[in-house]
């Protein structure tokens, strides 16, 4: 069974409807005996950064998340916010993010384009994706993949074997995957991404957390 974390600050009906649609075991909880059941566990989220870890942290849910991610070693999806709430703190507000990936969350740096026009933010809408290194996350995805964004910040990592998957907007590059042992975080929607949406959610579901 796959645990949606609940933390009053996402998409998470709409990733359960997903895995739903896949036949893929799966709940939205907050329950911490649920979560310790859960053979894996997808952190979704939308919003402002600081309210988000403020909702964790006002929850309880850190210890419960530092518990099932650093020392069970539970696999673990972070969806758009959900993956910049991994890493250590934001450009966009304050709070301590979960650490778990050495990275910084910083906004997306837009250039104006040769025509002299300032491309929008939030980057909105489809890119394409390029996978940097070989995950079993990405192993069923079809040719060319792309995924559904909704964005305006972006993570940094220290590290660059964290990072996972680029995209390019408006002549910039991003990180828009990391994955470390057991963790994994993806910048857009993947709910909202059809059938590289759905390959990447079945390939977790049945991922062991090794890389």
């Amino acid at each position: 069974m796959i645990a949606i974390l609940d933390y009053g600050m996402g998409n998470a009906a709409s990733v359960l409807n997903m895995c739903t649609r896949l036949g893929i075991d799966a709940v939205i909880t907050r329950d911490p005996s649920v979560v310790a059941r859960a053979s894996r566990i997808i952190l979704p989220g939308v919003g402002h950064f600081s309210r988000c870890v403020e909702s964790i942290d006002a929850l309880g849910l850190r210890p419960l998340l530092d518990r099932a991610v650093m020392e069970e070693r539970k696999p673990i999806l972070g969806v758009c916010m959900g993956m910049q709430v991994m890493t250590d703190g934001s450009e966009e507000g304050p709070g301590r993010g979960l650490g778990w990936i050495p990275a910084h969350t910083r906004k997306l740096s837009i250039a104006t384009g040769s025509d002299g026009r300032q491309p929008k933010l939030p980057h909105m809408g489809w890119s394409y994706v390029e996978p940097v290194k070989a995950h079993p996350i990405l192993a069923a995805l079809p040719v060319d993949p792309r995924f559904y964004f909704v964005h305006s910040y972006a993570t940094e990592c220290a590290n660059n074997d964290d990072v996972l998957m680029r995209t390019w907007y408006a002549g910039q590059q991003f990180v828009s995957a990391f994955a470390r042992d057991n963790i994994v975080g993806v910048q857009f929607h993947l709910e909202k991404s059809h059938v590289f949406g759905m390959r990447m959610l079945e390939s977790f579901a049945a991922w062991d957390g090794n890389p």
